[in-house]
């Protein structure tokens, strides 16, 4: 059995769940989602609680099982809480802001970049630091590496867009060296 799969989700106060075949409606005080879920595993919605069952004990089932759990389990602290990402942008001239929905970012290039995010997403910025948020975990982590991808952190001076905390290891540039005599 599935040690994340057979937990079951305690449904909080304010978080309405609607099951429908193999689509699920969740709505909470942040927004409503719906996600969608193999059409062989179970559910079972009673006492504040939704537990995830399969039919089988296949490899198909078993592998399924967990990540159904997960995925419902992050669609219910989506509509609770919400979902943020926070980047840093380190360089020097390199600056994001936001005009409207629209994130336009100085990374380096001849050019500004400007991204406009997906509905459900909304961006802040304050010139070195832009936040990425929602209640849908997949499309916040999605919409966060498409800005990092502009400008990936480069390991010889650590210059570009990286997730906040994240360490990137540097590397020694070329030395001069004198020839032999």
């Amino acid at each position: 059995m599935s040690r994340i799969g057979k937990q079951p989700i305690s449904i909080p106060e304010g978080v309405n769940i609607d099951v429908k075949e193999n689509l699920v409606t969740v709505k909470g005080p942040k927004g409503s989602m719906d996600i969608d879920f193999h059409k062989d595993m179970v559910l079972h919605v009673e006492d504040g609680f939704l537990s995830v069952t399969r039919p089988s004990d296949n490899r198909g089932h078993r592998s399924l099982h967990g990540t159904t759990r997960m995925i419902l389990y992050n669609g219910i602290i989506g509509v609770l809480d919400g979902f943020e990402k926070e980047l840093e942008i380190h360089g020097i001239g390199y600056q994001a802001k936001v005009q409207g929905n629209r994130l336009i970012l100085t990374l380096g290039f001849s050019h500004e970049i400007h991204f406009d995010p997906p509905e459900g997403i909304s961006i802040t910025a304050n010139r070195t630091e832009i936040k990425v948020s929602g209640i849908d975990k997949q499309l916040v982590g999605e919409v966060s590496a498409k800005i990092r991808s502009f400008r990936k952190p480069e390991p010889y001076k650590g210059k570009g867009i990286r997730y906040k905390g994240e360490y990137v290891r540097s590397k020694q540039g070329k030395t001069v060296g004198g020839g032999e005599d």
